[in-house]
C-alpha cells in the first residue's frame, strides 16, 4: 500500500474520507492480483532520471521541466523507458524537451469543455475513466484544490505516475488516482464537480451508472459528461452489434437528445448540449507513442461517414447539468 499511501493520507483529510471505508480494501485486492506486465511497468518508473524542477505549465500541452534542465541523455533514456509504457492515448506531454504525442489530442476535448465549466476555483474534482490523467492537470490548471481520478488501467496509473514524479511537489501532491471503478465507489455526495468522458459507451447499463455519478456529487454539483451518441430525436437509442468502430465493448449510443433525457428522468437538473461534432482524423490517429490502428482504421474507406461496419461514423456530444 506504500504506493499509494500520501493519496490515502490526503482523501483521509478530504470532504471524501468516507471513501477510506472501501477503497484500502479495494487497493489490496488490486495490488495481490495485478496486470502481467503492472511489475515491469513499475519497474520502467523506478529507471526514469530523477530530476528536479520547479516548472510546470499545466497548458494544451502539459509540461514539466524545462529543455535545459535535462540532458540530451536524460531524455533518450526517457523516450526508451516511456515508449516501454505504450500506447499513450490521452495527451500531450513535454517532458523537459521529450514531447509525447499521444493518440488523441485531449487539449482540443478540453477547449470544448472548459467554456462550459462551473468555476473549479477551490473546487473538489472527480474524473471518472481519467486514463493518463491528462485532464486532471488541466483541472489545477482551470484552479481546482484537489483533483481525484479513477480508472482500473493499470498501464494508465503508470503512465499517470510517470508524470506525477516529475512534477513539482507543490502540483502533484494535489492530484490523486486510484486503479478502482465507480462501481466500487460509495456514495460520496462531497465532489463540485464530476466529469466522465468517454465511458458511458462501455457500460451495459448506462443508467445506472449515470446514477452512480450522481451519487457523488454534493447538492448543487455539476456533472459534465462526454460520450459518443448518433444523430436522432429525444427517443433515439442505438445498440450497435458485437463492434462498433472495431470497439467490442460498445453497447448502447443515444442521441445527445435522448441522454439529456435520461438525465432529466435521474434528476439532474438543467442537462445541456453544449458540443456536438464528428471525432476527426487530426484529433484521434496513430503516433510514434501509440503505434497501433486508431480511427483511421475504424472507417470505412470508401466512406469516413461511416464505420467500417456501416454504422454512422463517431460523433460525441458534451453535455451538462447540475443535481
Amino acid at each position: 500500500m506504500e504506493m499509494f499511501a500520501k493519496d490515502l493520507s490526503a482523501l483521509a483529510q478530504s470532504p471524501h474520507r468516507q471513501w477510506l471505508t472501501t477503497l484500502p480494501q479495494q487497493l489490496n485486492s488490486f495490488l495481490q492480483s495485478p496486470h502481467g506486465e503492472f511489475k515491469k511497468w513499475q519497474r520502467v518508473l523506478k529507471q526514469l532520471p530523477q530530476l528536479d524542477t520547479d516548472h510546470a505549465s499545466l497548458g494544451d500541452t502539459v509540461q514539466v521541466g524545462l529543455p535545459e534542465q535535462a540532458s540530451d541523455s536524460d531524455r533518450a533514456r526517457m523516450n526508451g523507458l516511456l515508449k516501454q509504457l505504450q500506447p499513450w492515448r490521452k495527451g500531450p506531454f513535454d517532458l523537459f524537451g521529450l514531447f509525447i504525442d499521444t493518440e488523441w489530442r485531449s487539449d482540443w476535448k478540453w477547449q470544448r469543455v472548459q467554456p462550459h465549466l462551473n468555476d473549479l476555483s477551490g473546487k473538489q474534482v472527480l474524473d471518472v475513466g481519467c486514463g493518463s490523467g491528462y485532464h486532471l492537470w488541466r483541472m489545477l490548471e482551470a484552479g481546482a484544490s484537489e483533483v481525484w481520478g479513477i480508472d482500473p488501467g493499470e498501464l494508465f496509473l503508470t503512465q499517470f505516475q510517470a508524470i506525477k514524479q516529475m512534477m513539482p511537489p507543490s502540483i502533484g501532491d494535489r492530484a490523486h488516482y486510484f486503479p478502482v471503478g465507480i462501481e466500487h465507489m460509495p456514495s460520496l455526495q462531497s465532489f463540485d464537480t464530476v466529469f466522465s468522458m468517454g465511458v458511458l459507451y462501455h457500460r451495459r447499463s448506462p443508467l445506472e451508472f449515470l446514477q452512480q455519478l450522481k451519487s457523488l456529487l454534493r447538492s448543487g454539483g455539476q456533472l459534465i459528461l462526454e460520450t459518443i451518441v448518433v444523430e436522432g430525436d429525444e427517443t433515439t437509442v442505438m445498440m450497435p452489434g458485437e463492434r462498433y468502430a472495431q470497439m467490442r465493448n460498445v453497447w448502447f449510443l443515444p442521441s445527445a437528445k435522448a441522454l439529456c433525457v435520461w438525465l432529466e428522468r435521474l434528476g439532474f437538473k438543467n442537462p445541456e448540449i453544449v458540443d456536438h461534432n464528428p471525432t476527426t482524423l487530426d484529433e484521434q490517429r496513430s503516433t510514434e507513442w501509440m503505434t497501433g490502428e486508431s480511427l483511421k482504421d475504424f472507417l470505412d474507406p470508401n466512406d469516413p461517414k461511416k464505420t467500417i461496419e456501416g454504422y454512422q461514423a463517431p460523433i460525441r456530444a458534451i453535455v451538462k447539468a447540475t443535481i
